[in-house]
């Protein structure tokens, strides 16, 4: 009898060890991938948020940046990290699931590799152009671009990302040809058309606004549905000829694929509650940011639509991304 109650308190507490592990997290810091350069959009939500994460859990929350391949590099270490919540990546959701499109022989499943916590917040396109460019407004801009093509530089933020397919999209409903040109995150594109290495950018608003309201870039249009509150002077390109056009930075966290869901919602949890805060609302909302939350369920049907949407985009461009 006694044999058997040794037994049983063990089989006891291999039962209850998952949820108690739950109940503990975090007991020790958690890192937050950025898979971009510091500046971008990512990685300022991301230093907004950890220490909001670290005053409620009295956890360190470090934030580290991996840029390379597209955000690829951070969120393949992100991927095969262990999944037990304290490796996370916040990135721009966008070229999470375009990478499955882009590239063809990823080291990582954007599908089934991830386990999905929360979307974070959305964040407009901003269509920029250097102030040298001498256009005022969208219908310009394809003027020129089909006046000279291929001449306009498109900054992007890496090849295959959001906004490049975003350029790809404007491109293909106007019939304009411009030249890509890569660099290592969001930041990097803007202070490359900033400096005047490249003409023309689709990018974040987070990022990219200070350097409009700085006068250093020239925004001709918002990729919203609607106008923004912060730049209520700027329209969207939906409203200069292409109906239904919206693009934009939306940004998420995600874990190791596998990461016990008790901890998924905990993260979860915690996460709506830090973002949801009014100082937080008020702080995004000034930088043209809204936040945007949900269930870890409702961010993983949403990427599923979006790597649908984005499949069929990349498919009728017929792009070649090297």
């Amino acid at each position: 009898m006694k044999r058997l109650a040794a037994f049983a308190a063990v089989i006891a507490a291999f039962t209850v060890s998952p949820p108690a592990q739950a109940q503990q997290f975090p007991s020790k810091p958690i890192r937050i991938v950025v898979p971009y350069a510091a500046g971008g959009t990512s990685d300022i939500l991301a230093r907004q948020i950890g220490p909001k994460l670290t005053e409620a859990w009295s956890q360190p929350v470090i934030v580290e940046n991996r840029p390379g391949a597209n955000g690829n590099v951070g969120a393949e270490f992100v991927a095969k990290s262990s999944p037990d919540g304290y490796t996370l990546l916040l990135t721009d959701l966008g070229g999470l699931v375009i990478s499955a499109s882009v590239y063809p022989n990823l080291p990582f499943n954007p599908s089934k590799d991830f386990s999905p916590v929360v979307m974070v917040s959305y964040s407009p396109h901003v269509l920029a152009v250097h102030p040298d460019v001498q256009v005022k407004d969208v219908k310009e801009l394809i003027a020129m671009a089909k006046a000279h093509p291929g001449k306009l530089n498109f900054a992007i933020s890496g090849i295959g990302g959001a906004p490049q397919l975003a350029g790809i999209e404007f491109a293909q409903r106007t019939g304009v040809n411009w030249t890509y040109i890569p660099y290592k995150g969001g930041s990097d594109a803007v202070t490359a058309v900033v400096s005047g290495q490249a003409h023309v950018l689709f990018n974040g608003m987070l990022a990219t606004w200070p350097a409009v309201t700085g006068g250093r870039l020239k925004a001709l249009a918002i990729s919203s549905a609607q106008r923004v509150a912060s730049a209520k002077d700027t329209p969207t390109v939906a409203e200069q000829g292409l109906p239904g056009f919206e693009t934009g930075s939306f940004q998420g966290v995600v874990g190791a694929a596998g990461t016990p869901r008790e901890t998924v919602a905990k993260l979860n949890a915690e996460l709506i509650k830090v973002l949801n805060a009014a100082d937080m609302k008020e702080r995004f909302a000034k930088l043209g940011t809204d936040v945007r939350t949900g269930t870890p369920e409702s961010l993983g049907t949403w990427m599923q639509t979006e790597q649908a949407k984005w499949a069929k985009v990349v498919k009728e461009s017929g792009t070649r991304f090297e």
